[in-house]
């Protein structure tokens, strides 16, 4: 490709060389430019333009705001859902599905008004893998206590 453009403008300079030629004698300088150093800086400073106004901003951040929430319920949801499968009691006669349940509710009371979005994707993404950890847990569980169970019925 450069090379390509470098030899595309060889050709324009030798078809009109004066041009070319003209083209260099007439470049500004810096002694020909602004005579202030606001001036310079206004005319060579980049500036941040804004891309949007501040009705299509407050979508933006309407629309990511929605996305996320809907994330975090869509988690909380699978929460719920997974924790219909652990239907035994801890040491105190607690079920497990209303212990689990009660820590999710505070670990997401908890983290009800976080802002900084990398945090809010770090905690979505630990819950979502804390969530797949613990149903592939009790599946493996599940399955040894049903070999266990195989093979107690197989001694008889």
């Amino acid at each position: 490709m450069a090379a390509t453009t470098r030899t595309c403008r060889n050709l324009t300079i030798s078809l009109h060389p004066d041009l070319h030629f003209h083209h260099l004698y007439h470049r500004n300088f810096l002694n020909h430019g602004p005579d202030t150093v606001e001036e310079l800086l206004d005319r060579h400073v980049a500036k941040k333009q804004k891309s949007y106004n501040d009705d299509e901003d407050e979508r933006l951040i309407r629309q990511r705001l929605t996305t996320t929430r809907r994330e975090v319920l869509g988690l909380y949801r699978d929460i719920i859902r997974a924790t219909r499968f652990f239907m035994w009691s801890d040491s105190h006669g607690v079920l497990w599905r209303d212990v689990l349940r009660s820590n999710a509710r505070k670990e997401f009371e908890e983290a009800r008004f976080e802002k900084d979005p990398e945090v809010i994707t770090r905690l979505l993404i630990g819950g979502h893998d804390a969530v797949q950890a613990a149903l592939d847990k009790l599946v493996e569980k599940q399955r040894a206590q049903i070999a266990k169970e195989k093979a107690d019925l197989e001694r008889r």
